[in-house]
């Protein structure tokens, strides 16, 4: 699926499911709880906070998901055509850092 389908898809879920997009400002406090719960997975499952057992059946996709689906919201409330924006974002990247990574010495350990 498409950037652009993925706004459509959500659009057309939110007019005929949702009913109503939430308003902006809600949307924005829904997309911090979501990266909460993506960060408490990161934390916990990756990082160096052990895990609760209510914790370990959370799936990361999901949550991962959650991000997206408010994203996509907060993009159609206003206006964003994520396809170009994500584009302009990679262009203006690639030109920022065409070297930068390269010569980046903390990057040359070969740790992955």
């Amino acid at each position: 699926m498409t950037l652009e389908a993925a706004q459509q898809t959500v659009d057309t879920w939110i007019k005929t499911v949702g009913v109503r997009y939430f308003n902006e400002l809600t949307n924005t406090a829904i997309l911090m709880e979501e990266v909460g719960e993506v960060a408490r997975i990161m934390a916990r499952r990756y990082g160096e906070q052990s895990e609760k057992e209510s914790d370990k059946g959370k799936d990361l996709g999901d949550e991962l998901a959650d991000v997206l689906w408010i994203v996509l919201c907060l993009a159609n409330q206003t206006g964003v055509n994520l396809t170009e924006a994500f584009a302009r974002n990679l262009e203006k990247k690639t030109g920022r850092d065409a070297t930068r990574h390269l010569n980046n010495p903390k990057l040359q350990s070969g740790d992955e």
